[in-house]
């Protein structure tokens, strides 16, 4: 992890939860960190936290979902940092429906933070890292629930059509990278059922959401977090183009 000391990452969805922990992560390792967020009280609230790291993070109010907004966050990096050297998208949403109950407008808002947030990311991210020549890592943070549905599926509507889009998408990047020679890396970094308020915020309530925990079994961010610095730690000749990580007997 020495040669990403002092360089700039930018991790979306870094408010909360698992974006919160790799933040975090990346901080502690030295990096410069962007998080992009809608709620900018919990991005000031994690930097007061970082105080005295190796690292520094820096707040940077998004809706990931506007691609106006979007775009004007990452050149508001490139205009105060020179650039990007490492991209986490993570940011994503899910809601408590059934796909034949849902409406076009909720279908659309998933898409749009879940995929085409990662795909706009995923471009500018690359064009910063070719215009400056330096081998960049683009880490998108996708979903087991992306390779395959689950036997017993759950209420979310089409968030596994999300992820295996981002399954798709990590893949050709990588090949159109290959393409190039260029020495950027791209990993599809695929978690299990993760412990966060992600299924509050898709309708559960709170108390169903603690039950949900006890019954299954779940990784927590902080997992997510240590497989985000071992994907960056590893040789530059080395590109972990997948890596799924789940919970110890988890049935998915």
């Amino acid at each position: 992890m020495d040669r990403w000391v002092g360089k700039v990452a930018v991790v979306t969805g870094a408010s909360a939860g698992i974006g919160a922990a790799i933040a975090k992560a990346l901080v502690k390792e030295g990096l410069t960190v962007v998080g992009f967020a809608r709620r900018l009280e919990r991005l000031e609230t994690l930097s007061a936290s970082l105080i005295g790291a190796k690292g520094k993070f820096y707040a940077k109010q998004c809706d990931v979902s506007k691609e106006e907004d979007l775009l004007d966050a990452f050149k508001w990096v490139k205009t105060e940092f020179g650039g990007i050297d490492v991209l986490v998208n993570n940011a994503g949403v899910v809601n408590g429906r059934k796909f034949l109950d849902d409406d076009a407008a909720s279908l659309r808002n998933m898409l749009n933070v879940n995929f085409m947030a990662t795909a706009i990311g995923t471009q500018e991210a690359v064009a910063s890292m070719q215009s400056r020549n330096v081998p960049g890592h683009i880490i998108n943070i996708n979903s087991v629930v992306g390779h395959k549905v689950p036997d017993k599926v759950m209420s979310s509507s089409a968030y596994c059509s999300t992820k295996f889009a981002v399954t798709a998408l990590c893949e050709t990047v990588r090949k159109e990278i290959a393409t190039a020679k260029s020495d950027i890396k791209i990993t599809s970094l695929s978690p299990g059922f993760v412990a966060t308020e992600i299924i509050q915020q898709s309708g559960m309530t709170e108390s169903a959401a603690l039950e949900l925990y006890k019954t299954l079994p779940c990784l927590e961010p902080q997992d997510v977090a240590n497989a985000v610095v071992y994907v960056l730690g590893t040789p530059k000749n080395v590109q972990i183009t997948e890596l799924k990580i789940q919970p110890l007997h988890e049935m998915f």
